[in-house]
């Protein structure tokens, strides 16, 4: 984001780079567990806790700074529960008035009744789970120790864990918090992925430039070839439209503290580019890319693969179109501009 002063940014992008360079990426199909030994370098530079009150341990930067951190992540590959554990564990805890500790977190919002079971990111390799569960009328929150969960564990496409938390709510106690706690939390876990998502896309549309401005075929470069670029203009319109969207919603988000009006249309609205655009850029960056890129050498899958996880998690594509299309029609024939040119 443009508010982040490029010091900051550098330095983060420095540190995930460096660590890349000295580091493989874990092979497709595998379990990925995160390195705690990264962990405590981030932790000694005010990374784990960027957004967490002074007083509590954290940086007290904002979520731009956030928003850098989770995208400099994601161009490097490198994958790290720092959004579950700074923006959802930890902030969820700081704003109902519990203590936080160094124990490494992650969030789990138990579904309604009726409504099947959906993996915890990150679950079974933290220490502690900050879990949200409807009571009625109320939500209420524990902040619980990994251990005494009865856990099955899973993978999302790029091998992160998204393991299933079995837990019976009515043997827990559990502290009472306000619904709108609750609200901002399914706000800030849409948010996180399109942050992500856009990062992903925009390395795939990064790598799909480098190689076909180097690759020489027919003795031309295939940069030369027509078709080739229609294929990278349209991955990188794509993914800068998916960028803009989730630009807006963040923006709005972080002007506002979590509570425009129009907050859930402009995270509706990102969410639904981004998931649009992870088809597109996955497939033809694939296509410039031709069998190189079906490789694990190669590092694109890495980010095609993860947009294409990130984008099914917090809501499908399907669900975000949905919201799109309600607030839509709910505006009406002469709403329907106002809101979309709204800021």
């Amino acid at each position: 984001m443009n508010t982040v002063d490029p010091d900051l940014a550098a330095m983060m992008d420095d540190v995930f780079s460096d660590y890349r360079e000295t580091h493989v990426g874990a092979a497709p199909g595998t379990r990925i567990a995160y390195d705690r030994a990264l962990w405590r370098r981030l932790d000694s530079l005010g990374l784990v806790r960027l957004t967490g009150a002074e007083e509590s341990g954290g940086s007290a930067a904002s979520w731009f700074e956030a928003a850098e951190l989770l995208s400099a992540a994601s161009r490097h590959g490198v994958r790290i529960p720092l959004a579950e554990h700074d923006l959802l564990a930890c902030w969820l805890l700081d704003a109902a008035g519990f203590p936080v500790d160094d124990a490494v977190r992650t969030v789990y919002v138990v579904p309604a009744d009726g409504h099947a079971a959906v993996p915890a990111p990150w679950a079974g390799d933290v220490d502690r789970v900050v879990m949200v569960w409807q009571d009625n009328d109320r939500y209420r929150l524990a902040d619980l120790d990994t251990e005494e969960l009865s856990l099955t564990a899973g993978t999302n496409l790029i091998g992160e864990p998204r393991d299933t938390i079995h837990v019976d709510t009515s043997a827990l106690a559990g502290t009472v918090v306000p619904t709108e706690l609750a609200c901002r939390l399914s706000r800030k876990s849409a948010m996180i992925r399109a942050i992500q998502v856009c990062a992903a896309l925009d390395r795939a549309v990064a790598l799909s430039i480098e190689h076909v401005a180097s690759r020489v075929q027919f003795g031309r470069p295939l940069a030369k070839f027509q078709a080739i670029q229609n294929l990278i203009s349209d991955a990188a319109a794509e993914a800068a439209l998916a960028r803009a969207a989730t630009e807006v919603a963040l923006r709005a988000a972080i002007e506002t503290d979590w509570t425009s009006s129009l907050l859930d249309f402009r995270i509706a609205t990102a969410r639904s580019c981004a998931g649009h655009a992870a088809s597109v850029v996955t497939r033809n960056a694939h296509q410039v890319h031709g069998a190189i890129g079906t490789t694990h050498e190669h590092r694109l899958h890495e980010y095609t693969r993860a947009a294409l996880a990130w984008r099914s998690e917090y809501g499908s594509v399907r669900f975000w179109d949905d919201r799109v299309a309600a607030a839509a029609v709910a505006a009406g024939g002469q709403g329907l501009w106002p809101l979309i040119a709204a800021g």
